[in-house]
């Protein structure tokens, strides 16, 4: 058996198969394209699915979308007579729904067949009730209370459920126009930073301020029943819409607070405007309450199942600040979060709906690791080194880690580039650009000559799993970067480069059963500096991760990164046979 699931015509488009009941490719549109958080049809996606699976379009028995134009009808309707949104509004929502229709045809077109040539069965299922199955069906739970909570989706943003087994009860739902995710988005933009995605921005900004605005903050959401409601006033999404341009860019959003949120707040930032305390206090607040709501509503749903488990899926999910607390400050005692807990997670989640859910067939698949997408071998970059005209070296394992960490602890930025890609946001040790936690001036060399970004940006610590009780207040797994917690003090000093501000850090624990490469490059690593902990980013340039050696290097040539290593070959900028001219940047890229 032998499903496709598509996140499409929604943020980070992607695509998805199993197989059988296991997960066997799952990748964004975005690291083809090259189109941050692209939101089309995932066409390439779903055909490299197919290939590295070896799997023939013809085969495909079910292909699941996580949209339904028709859910939640009523409450739509209702919606617009009780509030009378702009006509402008409805046409917009009517032109991004008509996308959709025909799906059929355009995934025959993107697998190069006819319609009837197809034999698969198309699904389209509730966005939320994706997100639920992406965050239950693979994780280790036989019953879990689960939270899914995001912008919006099929007209809900927010639903919780008590799942056992392959089934679950929807307990409450949010709806359209109160969003805790929208929130987010609204003072994100207000704060001046304007693209998809750049909640996380805000999330490192807060650290660095003090709650100042929280009572503000608190007059624009609170909680409701089991669930919170926004103040409308202080937006306007549900009179004009959410005004957002697809096209073939990265998608970007029309502000949506209102007069009323600048008559309290101040006026917004501009994005070229220099970041003041004022504008990390408002991120702070934001912070705070949306911790809030979020505490508030797991302990409703604590009440209400008495289960010890929670799954934890939707964007808001990738707030990993208040996930790191969910445990400390909610009574359950078990969270699990799935690598995709946002929109690009749904093309999995509607898969094994359709394979859990509806064809009732038991769980077998459990997600104990990101690395789905695309890989490359040795052969390929030494071609495109060739092609590229630079000098390398190709090492065995052992030599390759040797020779790796002397490029650290010497101080050397390295590029890592190995195995199969990440699916999700955060690279987690095979396309990630590494280097010395224990450096204080780290942070700023790479934030300032390589990742070109905001200096408050802070970076992740790759640590041994075995070690994490020795650094961090907690002894937890967290392999997908999805939760921060506070760095032991003692040791705190010792690795300056991936401590925030606050003193926490957003750990990513590495296993040797699922990176063997990365958790033995981190031992060696510890072996010589007894920090089992490197800083770890991901392997990009204001860009999707990079996903091919040919995108490898030409990120390594645009920046000052000292070292890159594919697979087994290594290219080093400061090696004496290294070309003159690809010493330095490449003309024009200069942006310090």
């Amino acid at each position: 058996m032998k499903i496709v699931g598509i996140n499409a015509y929604h943020g980070d488009a992607s695509a998805a198969l199993i197989v059988d009941g296991k997960l066997t490719a799952a990748v964004e549109e975005e690291r083809f394209n090259r189109i941050k958080h692209w939101a089309g049809f995932p066409q390439e996606s779903i055909m490299w699915c197919l290939q590295q699976s070896g799997v023939a379009p013809e085969e495909v028995d079910h292909v699941a979308v996580s949209f339904n134009p028709m859910a939640n009808l009523l409450k739509r309707i209702g919606f617009v007579c009780r509030h009378r949104p702009s006509l402008k509004a409805i046409r917009d929502r009517l032109t991004r729904q008509r996308k959709t229709l025909g799906l059929e045809d355009q995934f025959a077109s993107a697998v190069g067949l006819k319609r009837h040539q197809l034999k698969a069965q198309f699904h389209r299922v509730e966005h939320h009730q994706t997100h639920v199955a992406a965050g239950f069906l693979i994780s280790p739970f036989e019953t879990a209370a689960v939270l899914s909570v995001d912008g919006m989706g099929d007209f809900c943003s927010t639903m919780t459920a008590a799942a056992e087994g392959n089934n679950w009860r929807t307990l409450n739902r949010v709806w359209f126009p109160h969003s805790i995710g929208f929130l987010y988005t609204a003072i994100t933009m207000y704060l001046g930073f304007p693209h998809y995605g750049d909640e996380y921005k805000v999330m490192g900004l807060a650290p660095y301020g003090q709650p100042e605005f929280a009572d503000v903050i608190r007059q624009m959401i609170q909680p409701h029943g089991d669930g919170f409601r926004l103040n409308l006033d202080f937006f306007n999404h549900h009179q004009r819409g959410v005004r957002m341009t697809w096209n073939e860019a990265s998608p970007s959003l029309e502000p949506f607070f209102s007069e009323r949120l600048v008559k309290v707040l101040g006026p917004a930032r501009q994005p070229d405007e220099p970041v003041t305390p004022r504008h990390e206090n408002i991120a702070k607040s934001l912070q705070v309450v949306t911790e809030e709501i979020l505490i508030h509503m797991l302990r409703k749903l604590h009440q209400s199942t008495g289960l010890e488990n929670l799954c934890l899926t939707g964007g808001v999910a990738m707030n990993s600040v208040a996930n790191g607390k969910l445990s400390r400050e909610t009574p359950f005692q078990n969270i699990y979060l799935p690598a995709g807990a946002a929109d690009n997670g749904t093309s999995f989640g509607a898969a094994f709906w359709v394979w859990n859910h509806l064809l009732n067939q038991p769980r077998t698949f459990i997600q104990n690791h990101a690395y789905w997408g695309c890989e490359s071998n040795d052969e390929e970059a030494v071609a495109a080194c060739e092609a590229a005209g630079l000098p390398f070296v190709q090492l065995d394992e052992s030599s390759l880690v040797d020779r790796v960490t002397d490029f650290l602890i010497d101080g050397k930025v390295v590029g890592w580039f190995q195995g199969r890609m990440e699916f999700g946001a955060r690279a987690l040790g095979n396309r990630s650009l590494i280097a010395d936690p224990r450096r204080t001036d780290m942070r700023d060399i790479i934030n300032l000559r390589i990742k070109f970004r905001e200096k408050f940006r802070p970076f992740a610590p790759s640590i041994l799993e075995e070690h994490v009780a020795d650094w961090f207040e907690i002894d937890e797994s967290t392999p997908y970067m999805e939760k921060v917690f506070p760095i032991r003090p003692s040791v705190q000093d010792r690795i300056p480069a991936v401590t925030h501000v606050d003193g926490s850090g957003r750990l990513q624990t590495v296993s040797s059963s699922t990176n063997p490469l990365y958790h033995r490059l981190i031992s060696e690593f510890y072996r010589k500096t007894d920090v089992p902990i490197i800083l770890n980013t991901s392997l990009n340039e204001n860009e999707p991760i990079v996903r091919t050696p040919e995108e490898a290097i030409s990120c390594f040539l645009r920046t000052d990164m000292d070292v890159l290593v594919l697979g087994g070959v290594v290219l080093d900028r400061h090696a004496a046979n290294f070309p003159e001219q690809a010493r330095k940047r490449i003309a024009g890229s200069d942006n310090d």
